[in-house]
């Protein structure tokens, strides 16, 4: 199996290069915020942790809902048959699923003290909140056209322009935050101003490069009726919203535990932060490979080209594999210098810098996963792995960070423990998994009759 495995690594890493890229893109604003609101004040960074970890919440499950057209889209490509029903069936998921998340974040602002943080985070937190509750909606367009894209192995424009929204939103950052050019300076509500612009400039591009191009033209015809567009819209809730509770599982875990932060206090959220920000652009390289594996599984099974599923999934695992045992020595060996660059305080840049050292620890085994999941997803296996999340995080990963933070006084790096556990937790059974649905035997059987 080896040799077939490099094989299909090179076809992998030509397809998760771009989409690596673009996800590091989109981590970039994150950055962005995060840099240049540290700069403003301690609490304006707590504040900004705070809104990201509501943020990533709705984020996360919305982007694993219309993962669910990755996997309908390159099916149905690696089969021949017409992929304009899933992109049209895509949209229409993206604006309602949006709207939802939208109105769900809102619903939040008058209870936000209920969440336990302290006064100061509540009281900056509403207007940038607000802002990137409205950037969901052309964020969930924007995905639903990119996975389509990529799952009809077109990764590249969608990077390129995900890099000028990046770029257009730091210029504006400078603009809103400190108040150049005339404008007011707005601390962290002008970031989420200029997150918000930049979201909807990039949803703009993208369809219009979508729908000018000669490539997608024969993929976008339309269809006699509208039935088999709600048809499609059925199949991708069956794909998506179990995926999104799988996502949701995992984010929900980390928000939790960043709200557990902020019951220790403002310095160890703003380190939360840091750390959490960190770990999260380096995830995007698995996750990237992950997404491509999603792809290149769908298009075999589509194909009905079972045996290449398995090189596809192993040589992904192990590219992850390799790429997370590097990072995590560098956050290992250049912890202090890495927190150095959000921020000046002391006892900030310490604790932060500790939880840096735990996150270079399950770097690997949350590359793992996370392929892992893709991979079974590319199977359209949604059911169980969403079941498998559950557990290891809500049973293994919470508990353990709270007693090991709160009874073994271990303080936030005890949090970081707990959730290396359940991510371990995770990967191993995620793994099992996959080996266990991907025999080429169980998969003829299982695809037996092409899924429309």
């Amino acid at each position: 199996m080896l040799p077939a495995i490099f094989y299909e690594n090179r076809k992998t890493l030509a397809l998760a290069a771009p989409i690596i890229a673009g996800q590091v893109g989109q981590m970039l604003m994150g950055w962005a915020d995060t840099l240049m609101v540290g700069r403003v004040s301690v609490t304006a960074l707590a504040a900004c942790a705070f809104a990201n970890t509501i943020l990533a919440v709705a984020l996360v499950f919305g982007f694993g809902v219309m993962s669910s057209v990755t996997v309908r889209a390159s099916q149905a490509f690696g089969a021949g048959r017409g992929t304009g029903k899933v992109h049209r069936s895509g949209l229409v998921l993206g604006v309602g699923l949006g709207v939802i998340l939208c109105g769900l974040m809102f619903a939040l602002l008058p209870v936000l003290h209920w969440l336990g943080q302290p006064p100061e985070v509540n009281r900056a937190v509403v207007g940038f909140l607000i802002l990137t509750a409205i950037s969901v909606i052309p964020v969930m367009l924007f995905t639903a056209a990119k996975n389509f894209a990529e799952a009809l192995s077109r990764p590249w424009p969608p990077f390129w322009i995900v890099l000028g929204g990046v770029a257009l939103n730091v210029a504006l950052n400078f603009v809103f935050i400190f108040g150049t050019l005339g404008a007011p300076a707005l601390g962290l509500t002008g970031a989420g101003l200029a997150t918000l612009i930049a979201r909807i400039a990039s949803l703009l591009v993208l369809l219009a490069w979508l729908h000018r191009s000669q490539y997608f033209r024969p993929h976008l015809a339309r269809l006699a009726g509208e039935r088999s567009l709600w048809r499609e819209l059925r199949g991708l809730l069956r794909i998506g919203l179990p995926a999104g509770g799988q996502y949701l599982a995992e984010v929900s875990a980390f928000a939790t535990a960043s709200l557990m932060m902020g019951w220790i206090g403002v310095n160890a959220l703003a380190a939360h932060q840091i750390a959490i920000t960190c770990a999260a652009t380096t995830f995007m390289v698995p996750l990237g490979i992950g997404m491509a594996v999603t792809v290149r599984v769908g298009q075999a099974v589509g194909a009905r080209n079972f045996q290449r599923v398995r090189p596809i999934a192993f040589g992904g695992l192990g590219l992850a594999l390799a790429v997370m045992i590097c990072t995590a020595l560098g956050f290992l060996i250049l912890s202090h210098s890495i927190a150095g660059l959000f921020v000046a305080d002391p006892a900030v840049l310490a604790t932060a810098a500790g939880l840096l050292v735990i996150a270079g620890l399950f770097q690997v085994v949350d590359g793992t996963q996370i392929v892992a999941m893709n991979a079974l997803r590319g199977l359209g296996d949604v059911h169980v792995p969403m079941g498998v999340a559950v557990f290891s995080y809500w049973m293994v990963a919470l508990p353990l960070s709270y007693l090991l933070t709160f009874r073994a006084h271990f303080g936030p790096v005890g949090i970081w423990m707990g959730l290396a556990l359940g991510l371990l937790t995770a990967s191993i059974a995620l793994t099992w998994r996959f080996v266990w649905k991907s025999s080429p035997v169980r998969l003829a059987t299982a695809h037996a009759v092409p899924h429309v």
